[in-house]
């Protein structure tokens, strides 16, 4: 693909159906096609939450249940109400209420800091919290710090609800490509956190077509591990299995064991985490000398970072099934790209562009020389309806990466091959630049767990008097006796001279978001400590 060429990914049949078809009939807001499950779908399973296993015509009845109990609480349309919470039915009945009320819901993760869930209610100034105590022992802390009122909800759970605020409501928009449904903040080590403002019409091009390309429909069971909080749990996996009629496990954190004895028990049949939780789960079973049982399962994929291609290899392997990917970020809802369910690649492939979205590669500034491999990368853009409105009440970090005609710049360096396949190089943010030749991280990290003792790895750039170097934190797999000699001959085998890293930096384990993201920017700020001693 030549740089600056704005292109338009072709419409194709999804399921039987071509995209542009599901397209048109996504309706205005988020709930309406769960309701008019309850309807079709009565009897057919929706969501399971520990115990709590609830119908379509169940859960239809709990949203509009919850919809006037937002009403009694003085929740008016076009507020924001901010939850503070891990996944469980309290969780998606709130959000999906809102949604009745054209309400915002500010989805923030439990497991932050007292300092970051602070600063995320200060920013976005919400009309009542909520608290899932029931689901998180997390959430009831925050809940009991800010003095917010216990509530015994009698299907929802035990709840904390803080007192009402007075703030000033949004201008409530009748079209779901402009009305705001959710709130997701960037994850981010300094600075103020940034609402990004996720529409309903943009959650809905995701849950359908890529919902759709899952083959999701009734019948299918759907482990629901990534958190709501992040993007890729509210949109792909919450929205795309209630969408579609599939039913919803929905689990509060990752547990490997709780995990595998839900794909035996459960007979689920969709499976999608991070590359960490697939890692994990084979260290898990090794370390058990345990064997996989999943009768039923069907499909797997991981996303929301890079997925190399040893991890790939070796999950495949163990489930005897295709690890399908793709890419995204949370300012899209967030999908981008992602494989096709007949694709069967060996290449660290993203997949192709979602149908009907426009994309463009702008050309890198000067940098140093580019590996082969990576000729033609370039600074991706897209334009679609799945893009965000922006970041709340931030107007000039809003233009900073979104242009006035809707294409957003996504910082992330790719490239194209002549299938129109997406290759993620790497974030323009995290390229190295060392002796003027281009680091990849992504490409430094998958030498590294090419390591048999080896988990996970991030590489990081650290900045040194006149040029930067290549730090790397390394995970080892429990027990293992792996030094920093020895995977050094290891890397020197396999890395030319200038991507070795400087230093390595042997871990019990990485830091991670509640989805298993590895936090590269609190890594950096380790990185820079550590130089400085």
């Amino acid at each position: 693909m030549a740089l600056s060429v704005c292109r338009r990914a072709p419409d194709e049949a999804i399921f039987g159906r071509l995209a542009s078809e599901l397209v048109a009939e996504l309706p205005e807001r988020l709930s309406t096609r769960v309701l008019e499950n309850a309807e079709r779908l009565a009897a057919e399973p929706a969501l399971v939450d520990g115990e709590i296993r609830w119908s379509y015509a169940e859960l239809g009845r709990e949203i509009r249940a919850a919809a006037a109990w937002l009403d009694s609480l003085d929740v008016r349309p076009g507020d924001r109400i901010m939850t503070v919470s891990e996944n469980g039915r309290a969780l998606v009945t709130l959000l999906l209420a809102a949604s009745e009320r054209d309400v915002w819901v500010a989805i923030v993760n439990s497991r932050l800091s007292a300092q970051e869930v602070d600063a995320i209610r200060d920013h976005c100034q919400p009309r009542r919290v909520f608290y899932t105590s029931e689901a998180s022992p997390d959430a009831e802390a925050h809940g009991e710090r800010h003095g917010a009122a216990v509530h015994a909800h009698s299907t929802l759970g035990r709840l904390r609800i803080s007192p009402l605020a007075e703030v000033e409501p949004e201008p409530v928009e009748a079209s779901g490509a402009e009305q705001v449904a959710a709130m997701i903040y960037t994850s981010g080590t300094t600075g103020t956190p940034k609402g990004v403002m996720l529409t309903h019409r943009g959650i809905l091009y995701i849950a359908s077509l890529s919902g759709g390309m899952r083959h999701l429909r009734e019948g299918e069971r759907v482990y629901g591990v990534l958190p709501m909080s992040h993007v890729f749990g509210l949109s792909s996996v919450c929205m795309g299995s209630l969408y579609n009629g599939a039913c919803l496990y929905s689990v509060p954190r990752f547990d490997a064991a709780a995990m595998l004895a839900a794909l035996e028990q459960e007979r689920i049949t969709v499976l999608q985490g991070v590359p960490a939780m697939f890692a994990r789960t084979l260290e898990f079973l090794r370390r058990e000398g345990r064997a996989l049982v999943a009768p039923a399962l069907r499909y797997i994929s991981a996303g929301g970072s890079p997925l190399d291609a040893d991890l790939k290899r070796r999950v495949q392997a163990l489930f005897g099934l295709t690890l399908h990917n793709g890419y995204g970020l949370t300012e899209a809802s967030p999908t981008i790209s992602q494989t096709r369910i007949e694709d069967r690649f060996d290449s660290n492939t993203v997949g192709r562009v979602l149908p009907l979205l426009e994309y463009r590669l702008e050309p890198l500034g000067e940098g140093g020389e580019d590996e082969p491999e990576h000729a033609g990368a370039g600074e991706l853009w897209v334009r679609g309806p799945n893009v965000m409105k922006g970041y709340f009440r931030q107007p000039s970090a809003t233009r900073a990466c979104l242009s006035e005609d809707g294409w957003l710049n996504t910082g992330d360096i790719a490239r194209f091959d002549e299938d129109d396949q997406l290759y993620i190089v790497g974030r323009s943010k995290e390229l190295i630049i060392r002796s003027g030749f281009n680091i990849y991280p992504p490409d430094v990290e998958a030498v590294i767990n090419e390591h048999p003792d080896v988990t996970l790895s991030a590489v990081v750039g650290r900045q040194v008097e006149g040029n930067e170097e290549v730090v790397a934190f390394v995970q080892c797999e429990p027990g293992a006796m792996l030094s920093e000699e020895a995977l050094r001959e290891f890397l020197a085998a396999r890395l030319a001279p200038y991507k070795r890293p400087a230093r390595l930096i042997l871990m019990e384990s990485l830091p991670a978001t509640a989805s298993g993201k590895i936090l590269k920017g609190r890594l950096r700020n380790m990185a820079d400590r550590e130089g400085a001693t």
